[in-house]
Protein backbone atom coordinates (compact mmCIF):
# COMPACT_ATOMS: atom_id res chain seq x y z
CA UNK A 1 0.00 0.00 0.00
CA UNK A 2 1.41 3.62 -0.90
CA UNK A 3 2.21 5.57 2.31
CA UNK A 4 3.09 9.27 1.12
CA UNK A 5 0.60 11.65 -0.10
CA UNK A 6 1.08 15.31 -0.41
CA UNK A 7 -2.44 16.94 -1.07
CA UNK A 8 -1.48 20.36 -3.00
CA UNK A 9 -4.81 22.89 -2.92
CA UNK A 10 -5.27 26.54 -1.87
CA UNK A 11 -7.98 26.04 0.62
CA UNK A 12 -6.81 24.14 3.78
CA UNK A 13 -7.18 24.49 7.90
CA UNK A 14 -8.08 26.33 9.81
CA UNK A 15 -10.78 27.16 6.74
CA UNK A 16 -13.61 25.69 8.01
CA UNK A 17 -16.15 25.51 5.15
CA UNK A 18 -16.56 24.59 1.99
CA UNK A 19 -13.09 23.00 -0.32
CA UNK A 20 -11.09 23.80 3.04
CA UNK A 21 -13.44 21.83 5.27
CA UNK A 22 -13.23 18.55 2.19
CA UNK A 23 -9.70 18.97 2.09
CA UNK A 24 -8.99 19.39 6.03
CA UNK A 25 -11.39 16.28 6.36
CA UNK A 26 -9.66 14.35 3.87
CA UNK A 27 -6.33 14.86 5.02
CA UNK A 28 -7.21 13.73 8.28
CA UNK A 29 -9.27 10.65 7.63
CA UNK A 30 -6.18 9.45 5.58
CA UNK A 31 -3.66 9.99 8.29
CA UNK A 32 -6.07 8.17 10.68
CA UNK A 33 -6.14 5.27 8.60
CA UNK A 34 -1.49 4.99 8.79
CA UNK A 35 -0.83 7.47 6.05
CA UNK A 36 1.52 9.79 5.81
CA UNK A 37 0.11 12.84 4.28
CA UNK A 38 1.56 16.66 3.67
CA UNK A 39 -0.47 19.70 2.51
CA UNK A 40 0.91 21.90 0.02
CA UNK A 41 -1.74 25.19 0.29
CA UNK A 42 -2.20 28.98 0.93
CA UNK A 43 -2.54 31.26 4.06
CA UNK A 44 -6.57 31.12 5.00
CA UNK A 45 -8.52 33.71 3.33
CA UNK A 46 -11.72 31.48 3.17
CA UNK A 47 -14.72 33.25 2.73
CA UNK A 48 -13.73 36.69 4.13
CA UNK A 49 -11.58 37.19 1.33
CA UNK A 50 -8.62 38.83 3.62
CA UNK A 51 -6.12 36.31 5.32
CA UNK A 52 -6.73 35.91 8.65
CA UNK A 53 -5.78 38.06 11.32
CA UNK A 54 -3.39 34.86 13.40
CA UNK A 55 -1.55 34.60 9.68
CA UNK A 56 -1.27 38.40 8.98
CA UNK A 57 1.87 38.53 10.67
CA UNK A 58 3.61 35.37 9.59
CA UNK A 59 6.57 34.46 7.18
CA UNK A 60 5.92 34.37 3.12
CA UNK A 61 6.62 30.51 3.92
CA UNK A 62 5.13 29.00 6.78
CA UNK A 63 5.36 25.48 7.83
CA UNK A 64 3.21 23.62 10.37
CA UNK A 65 1.77 20.29 12.11
CA UNK A 66 -1.90 19.92 12.80
CA UNK A 67 -3.44 17.15 13.34
CA UNK A 68 -0.78 14.35 12.17
CA UNK A 69 -0.79 16.39 9.07
CA UNK A 70 2.66 18.37 7.83
CA UNK A 71 1.71 21.85 6.17
CA UNK A 72 3.56 23.74 3.91
CA UNK A 73 2.24 27.22 3.56
CA UNK A 74 2.77 29.88 1.22
CA UNK A 75 1.41 33.08 1.58
CA UNK A 76 -0.58 34.31 -1.22
CA UNK A 77 -1.71 37.46 -2.38
CA UNK A 78 -5.55 37.84 -1.85
CA UNK A 79 -7.83 40.52 -3.17
CA UNK A 80 -10.75 42.42 -0.87
CA UNK A 81 -12.51 42.73 -3.97
CA UNK A 82 -11.96 39.90 -6.22
CA UNK A 83 -12.36 40.87 -9.77
CA UNK A 84 -11.56 38.68 -12.59
CA UNK A 85 -7.92 40.47 -12.81
CA UNK A 86 -7.59 40.11 -9.36
CA UNK A 87 -8.41 36.44 -9.14
CA UNK A 88 -5.56 35.64 -11.68
CA UNK A 89 -3.63 37.27 -9.59
CA UNK A 90 -4.88 35.20 -6.77
CA UNK A 91 -4.33 32.51 -8.66
CA UNK A 92 -0.64 33.56 -10.12
CA UNK A 93 0.84 34.54 -6.63
CA UNK A 94 -0.25 31.11 -4.72
CA UNK A 95 1.18 29.01 -7.57
CA UNK A 96 4.72 30.39 -7.79
CA UNK A 97 4.72 30.82 -3.95
CA UNK A 98 4.16 27.04 -3.74
CA UNK A 99 6.03 25.89 -6.26
CA UNK A 100 9.43 26.71 -3.75
CA UNK A 101 7.77 23.99 -1.51
CA UNK A 102 7.52 21.45 -3.80
CA UNK A 103 11.15 20.90 -3.23
CA UNK A 104 10.44 21.14 0.69
CA UNK A 105 8.39 18.23 0.59
CA UNK A 106 9.57 14.35 0.94
CA UNK A 107 9.60 12.52 -1.83
CA UNK A 108 5.33 11.34 -2.10
CA UNK A 109 3.77 7.98 -3.39
CA UNK A 110 0.75 9.70 -4.66
CA UNK A 111 -0.14 13.44 -4.70
CA UNK A 112 -3.74 14.64 -4.74
CA UNK A 113 -4.12 18.14 -6.70
CA UNK A 114 -7.43 19.85 -5.69
CA UNK A 115 -9.27 22.20 -8.42
CA UNK A 116 -9.98 25.20 -8.20
CA UNK A 117 -7.00 26.43 -8.94
CA UNK A 118 -6.35 24.07 -12.05
CA UNK A 119 -2.51 25.03 -11.43
CA UNK A 120 -2.54 23.76 -8.22
CA UNK A 121 -3.38 20.32 -10.45
CA UNK A 122 0.14 21.87 -12.54
CA UNK A 123 2.00 22.00 -9.43
CA UNK A 124 0.99 18.10 -9.30
CA UNK A 125 2.05 17.38 -12.17
CA UNK A 126 5.94 18.88 -11.74
CA UNK A 127 6.06 16.86 -8.21
CA UNK A 128 4.80 13.87 -9.86
CA UNK A 129 7.15 14.01 -12.93
CA UNK A 130 10.04 14.64 -10.29
CA UNK A 131 9.36 11.82 -8.20
CA UNK A 132 7.46 9.20 -10.57
CA UNK A 133 4.58 9.20 -7.91
CA UNK A 134 0.87 9.12 -9.44
CA UNK A 135 -1.64 12.09 -9.77
CA UNK A 136 -4.62 11.80 -8.79
CA UNK A 137 -6.32 15.62 -9.77
CA UNK A 138 -9.69 16.35 -7.66
CA UNK A 139 -12.01 18.56 -9.30
CA UNK A 140 -14.46 20.49 -6.23
CA UNK A 141 -15.81 23.41 -9.13
CA UNK A 142 -14.55 23.73 -13.05
CA UNK A 143 -13.23 27.17 -12.39
CA UNK A 144 -13.14 28.50 -16.12
CA UNK A 145 -16.76 26.92 -17.43
CA UNK A 146 -17.96 28.87 -14.36
CA UNK A 147 -16.38 31.97 -15.47
CA UNK A 148 -17.05 31.35 -19.11
CA UNK A 149 -21.16 30.56 -18.56
CA UNK A 150 -21.14 33.86 -16.66
CA UNK A 151 -20.05 35.57 -19.63
CA UNK A 152 -15.85 36.27 -18.89
CA UNK A 153 -15.33 35.49 -22.28
CA UNK A 154 -14.50 38.20 -24.22
CA UNK A 155 -11.98 40.90 -25.15
CA UNK A 156 -8.50 40.19 -22.92
CA UNK A 157 -10.27 37.79 -20.56
CA UNK A 158 -11.16 35.57 -23.50
CA UNK A 159 -7.12 35.08 -24.22
CA UNK A 160 -6.47 34.13 -20.42
CA UNK A 161 -8.98 31.73 -20.25
CA UNK A 162 -7.90 30.03 -23.25
CA UNK A 163 -4.67 29.43 -21.97
CA UNK A 164 -5.81 28.32 -18.23
CA UNK A 165 -7.66 25.93 -20.35
CA UNK A 166 -5.06 24.85 -22.07
CA UNK A 167 -3.27 23.99 -18.87
CA UNK A 168 -6.50 22.64 -17.91
CA UNK A 169 -6.36 20.14 -20.71
CA UNK A 170 -2.59 19.09 -20.26
CA UNK A 171 -2.69 18.13 -16.57
CA UNK A 172 -5.98 16.38 -16.97
CA UNK A 173 -4.45 14.11 -19.98
CA UNK A 174 -1.31 13.77 -17.78
CA UNK A 175 -3.16 12.76 -14.78
CA UNK A 176 -3.08 9.20 -13.85
CA UNK A 177 -7.13 9.43 -12.27
CA UNK A 178 -9.71 12.30 -12.14
CA UNK A 179 -12.72 12.74 -9.53
CA UNK A 180 -15.35 15.31 -9.12
CA UNK A 181 -17.84 15.99 -7.09
CA UNK A 182 -21.44 15.28 -8.96
CA UNK A 183 -22.43 12.49 -11.91
CA UNK A 184 -23.15 15.48 -14.09
CA UNK A 185 -19.57 16.80 -13.72
CA UNK A 186 -17.86 13.30 -14.22
CA UNK A 187 -20.02 13.73 -17.65
CA UNK A 188 -18.33 16.79 -18.48
CA UNK A 189 -15.44 15.47 -17.16
CA UNK A 190 -15.21 12.66 -19.76
CA UNK A 191 -15.85 15.35 -22.38
CA UNK A 192 -12.30 17.18 -21.41
CA UNK A 193 -10.21 13.91 -20.90
CA UNK A 194 -9.67 10.56 -21.98
CA UNK A 195 -8.05 9.79 -18.35
CA UNK A 196 -9.77 7.02 -15.90
CA UNK A 197 -12.26 9.05 -13.72
CA UNK A 198 -13.69 8.44 -10.25
CA UNK A 199 -17.12 10.08 -8.58
CA UNK A 200 -16.22 11.42 -5.31
CA UNK A 201 -18.56 13.34 -3.98
CA UNK A 202 -18.32 15.81 -0.81
CA UNK A 203 -20.17 14.30 2.39
CA UNK A 204 -21.31 15.31 5.28
CA UNK A 205 -20.56 14.09 9.07
CA UNK A 206 -24.79 13.22 9.67
CA UNK A 207 -23.77 12.08 13.52
CA UNK A 208 -22.48 15.64 13.99
CA UNK A 209 -26.49 16.19 13.69
CA UNK A 210 -27.56 13.76 16.45
CA UNK A 211 -28.00 14.76 20.19
CA UNK A 212 -28.07 18.24 19.66
CA UNK A 213 -28.48 20.96 22.71
CA UNK A 214 -32.49 21.35 22.53
CA UNK A 215 -31.93 24.88 23.22
CA UNK A 216 -31.98 26.75 19.27
CA UNK A 217 -28.72 28.59 18.31
CA UNK A 218 -29.12 32.40 19.59
CA UNK A 219 -29.09 33.71 16.18
CA UNK A 220 -32.50 31.59 15.45
CA UNK A 221 -33.92 32.23 19.06
CA UNK A 222 -37.07 34.34 18.24
CA UNK A 223 -40.67 32.17 17.81
CA UNK A 224 -40.98 33.44 14.48
CA UNK A 225 -41.06 30.87 10.81
CA UNK A 226 -37.02 30.97 10.43
CA UNK A 227 -35.93 30.99 6.82
CA UNK A 228 -32.04 30.48 6.60
CA UNK A 229 -29.39 31.23 4.21
CA UNK A 230 -26.14 30.14 5.85
CA UNK A 231 -22.63 29.80 3.26
CA UNK A 232 -20.89 31.99 1.02
CA UNK A 233 -22.17 35.42 0.06
CA UNK A 234 -21.07 35.23 -3.61
CA UNK A 235 -21.70 35.72 -7.22
CA UNK A 236 -22.55 32.22 -7.91
CA UNK A 237 -25.97 32.91 -5.61
CA UNK A 238 -29.02 34.69 -7.64
CA UNK A 239 -29.22 37.85 -4.86
CA UNK A 240 -31.22 39.73 -7.78
CA UNK A 241 -33.68 37.34 -6.83
CA UNK A 242 -33.52 37.11 -2.92
CA UNK A 243 -34.14 41.00 -2.92
CA UNK A 244 -37.40 40.01 -4.98
CA UNK A 245 -37.99 36.94 -2.71
CA UNK A 246 -37.75 39.59 0.30
CA UNK A 247 -40.23 41.78 -1.50
CA UNK A 248 -42.92 38.79 -1.74
CA UNK A 249 -42.37 38.57 1.69
CA UNK A 250 -43.49 41.74 3.27
CA UNK A 251 -47.12 40.82 3.31
CA UNK A 252 -47.15 37.29 5.65
CA UNK A 253 -46.90 37.37 8.89
CA UNK A 254 -44.43 36.03 11.49
CA UNK A 255 -41.47 35.41 8.70
CA UNK A 256 -37.79 35.53 9.88
CA UNK A 257 -35.19 35.77 7.24
CA UNK A 258 -31.83 35.27 8.90
CA UNK A 259 -28.87 35.31 6.13
CA UNK A 260 -25.74 34.00 7.93
CA UNK A 261 -22.63 34.08 5.77
CA UNK A 262 -19.68 36.47 4.36
CA UNK A 263 -17.98 36.52 1.06
CA UNK A 264 -17.55 38.69 -2.04
CA UNK A 265 -20.53 40.46 -2.78
CA UNK A 266 -21.59 40.92 1.60
CA UNK A 267 -21.06 44.39 1.52
CA UNK A 268 -23.72 44.64 -1.30
CA UNK A 269 -25.88 42.86 0.04
CA UNK A 270 -25.84 44.36 3.21
CA UNK A 271 -26.66 47.57 1.70
CA UNK A 272 -29.72 46.48 0.16
CA UNK A 273 -31.19 44.23 2.93
CA UNK A 274 -31.15 47.47 5.67
CA UNK A 275 -34.63 48.40 5.21
CA UNK A 276 -36.02 45.13 5.43
CA UNK A 277 -36.89 44.78 9.08
CA UNK A 278 -37.65 41.19 9.05
CA UNK A 279 -34.08 40.46 7.63
CA UNK A 280 -31.19 39.83 10.10
CA UNK A 281 -27.20 39.08 8.99
CA UNK A 282 -24.26 37.15 10.87
CA UNK A 283 -20.77 36.44 9.92
CA UNK A 284 -20.46 32.57 9.61
CA UNK A 285 -20.26 30.55 12.47
CA UNK A 286 -17.56 28.11 13.50
CA UNK A 287 -18.02 24.71 11.84
CA UNK A 288 -19.05 23.22 15.26
CA UNK A 289 -22.05 24.92 15.79
CA UNK A 290 -23.45 24.51 12.27
CA UNK A 291 -25.57 21.30 12.66
CA UNK A 292 -26.91 23.17 15.64
CA UNK A 293 -27.51 26.56 13.32
CA UNK A 294 -28.78 24.91 10.39
CA UNK A 295 -31.01 22.60 12.68
CA UNK A 296 -32.93 26.03 14.34
CA UNK A 297 -34.25 26.73 11.06
CA UNK A 298 -37.68 26.06 9.67
CA UNK A 299 -36.76 26.39 6.03
CA UNK A 300 -33.74 26.31 4.35
CA UNK A 301 -33.51 28.22 0.71
CA UNK A 302 -30.51 28.49 -1.48
CA UNK A 303 -31.00 30.89 -4.92
CA UNK A 304 -28.75 29.83 -7.81
CA UNK A 305 -27.98 31.43 -10.70
CA UNK A 306 -29.79 29.48 -13.63
CA UNK A 307 -27.36 30.01 -16.06
CA UNK A 308 -24.51 26.99 -15.13
CA UNK A 309 -25.56 23.27 -15.31
CA UNK A 310 -23.25 21.19 -12.95
CA UNK A 311 -20.16 23.40 -13.19
CA UNK A 312 -20.98 23.63 -9.46
CA UNK A 313 -22.61 21.00 -6.90
CA UNK A 314 -23.28 23.24 -3.73
CA UNK A 315 -22.07 21.66 -0.44
CA UNK A 316 -23.91 23.37 1.70
CA UNK A 317 -27.03 21.53 1.00
CA UNK A 318 -25.84 18.22 1.95
CA UNK A 319 -25.58 20.13 5.76
CA UNK A 320 -28.81 21.85 4.82
CA UNK A 321 -30.53 18.22 4.48
CA UNK A 322 -28.41 16.72 7.14
CA UNK A 323 -30.33 19.43 9.47
CA UNK A 324 -33.51 17.13 9.06
CA UNK A 325 -35.58 20.67 7.71
CA UNK A 326 -37.02 20.75 4.20
CA UNK A 327 -35.49 23.16 1.85
CA UNK A 328 -36.43 25.61 -1.34
CA UNK A 329 -33.91 25.88 -3.96
CA UNK A 330 -34.10 27.68 -7.41
CA UNK A 331 -31.24 26.85 -10.40
CA UNK A 332 -31.20 25.14 -13.59
CA UNK A 333 -33.76 22.65 -13.80
CA UNK A 334 -31.34 19.94 -15.64
CA UNK A 335 -28.99 19.93 -12.97
CA UNK A 336 -27.74 17.64 -10.96
CA UNK A 337 -29.34 19.32 -7.33
CA UNK A 338 -32.52 19.07 -9.17
CA UNK A 339 -32.34 15.00 -9.43
CA UNK A 340 -30.87 15.12 -6.01
CA UNK A 341 -34.18 16.78 -4.40
CA UNK A 342 -36.70 14.98 -6.79
CA UNK A 343 -35.25 11.65 -5.76
CA UNK A 344 -35.18 12.80 -1.98
CA UNK A 345 -38.77 14.07 -1.38
CA UNK A 346 -36.51 16.85 1.01
CA UNK A 347 -38.14 20.16 0.17
CA UNK A 348 -38.71 21.65 -3.39
CA UNK A 349 -36.15 22.63 -6.57
CA UNK A 350 -37.59 25.25 -8.72
CA UNK A 351 -36.51 27.20 -11.95
CA UNK A 352 -35.55 31.22 -11.39
CA UNK A 353 -38.85 31.93 -12.55
CA UNK A 354 -41.10 30.72 -9.90
CA UNK A 355 -41.68 33.08 -7.27
CA UNK A 356 -45.48 32.56 -6.69
CA UNK A 357 -44.94 29.04 -6.31
CA UNK A 358 -42.39 29.69 -3.82
CA UNK A 359 -44.19 32.33 -1.76
CA UNK A 360 -47.23 30.05 -2.15
CA UNK A 361 -45.42 26.93 -0.85
CA UNK A 362 -43.76 28.59 2.37
CA UNK A 363 -47.46 29.58 3.19
CA UNK A 364 -48.16 25.72 3.24
CA UNK A 365 -45.22 24.53 5.03
CA UNK A 366 -45.56 28.03 7.48
CA UNK A 367 -49.19 26.66 8.43
CA UNK A 368 -47.78 22.95 8.32
CA UNK A 369 -45.60 21.61 10.73
CA UNK A 370 -46.05 17.77 9.75
CA UNK A 371 -44.96 18.29 6.08
CA UNK A 372 -42.17 20.53 7.10
CA UNK A 373 -41.52 17.18 9.81
CA UNK A 374 -41.78 15.10 6.70
CA UNK A 375 -40.08 16.34 4.26
CA UNK A 376 -36.91 17.13 6.54
CA UNK A 377 -37.06 13.66 7.87
CA UNK A 378 -36.78 12.21 3.61
CA UNK A 379 -33.57 14.82 3.54
CA UNK A 380 -31.55 13.23 6.12
CA UNK A 381 -32.40 10.05 4.95
CA UNK A 382 -31.11 10.72 1.42
CA UNK A 383 -27.75 12.18 3.02
CA UNK A 384 -27.36 9.34 5.38
CA UNK A 385 -27.21 6.23 2.54
CA UNK A 386 -25.81 8.66 -0.08
CA UNK A 387 -23.34 10.78 0.89
CA UNK A 388 -21.98 10.13 4.71
CA UNK A 389 -18.69 10.73 5.47
CA UNK A 390 -17.60 7.46 6.51
CA UNK A 391 -18.95 5.86 3.51
CA UNK A 392 -17.63 7.86 1.12
CA UNK A 393 -14.08 8.18 2.16
CA UNK A 394 -14.23 4.50 2.37
CA UNK A 395 -14.48 3.66 -0.65
CA UNK A 396 -11.72 6.71 -1.17
CA UNK A 397 -9.10 4.93 0.79
CA UNK A 398 -9.87 1.24 -1.10
CA UNK A 399 -9.42 3.28 -4.39
CA UNK A 400 -6.34 4.78 -3.21
CA UNK A 401 -4.99 1.36 -2.14
CA UNK A 402 -5.27 0.18 -5.75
Amino acid sequence: MSKKITIIGINYYPEDSAIGLYSTEKAEYLVSKGFDVTVITGFPYYPQWEIREDYKSKNYLVKESVNGVKIFRSKQYVPKDPTFIKRIVHLTSFTFGNFINLFRVDKPDIVISIVPFTTSALLGWLLKKRYKAKHWVHIQDFEFDAAIDSGLLKGNKKVVINLLQSIEKFVLNKADIVSTISFGMINKLKTKTKTKTYYLTNWIDVEKFSNLNLKPHHYLSSTSFKILYSGNIGAKQDWVFFIEFLNHLMNIDNIEVIVVGEGAEKENLLKKIKSYTFVKHYNLVPYDELPLLLSGADLHILFQKTDVIDTVMPSKILGMMASAKPSIITGNLKSEVATVFSDSNGGFYFDGKSMEDIINQIVLLKANKNLCLELGQNAKAYVEEKYSKNKVLSKFIREIEK
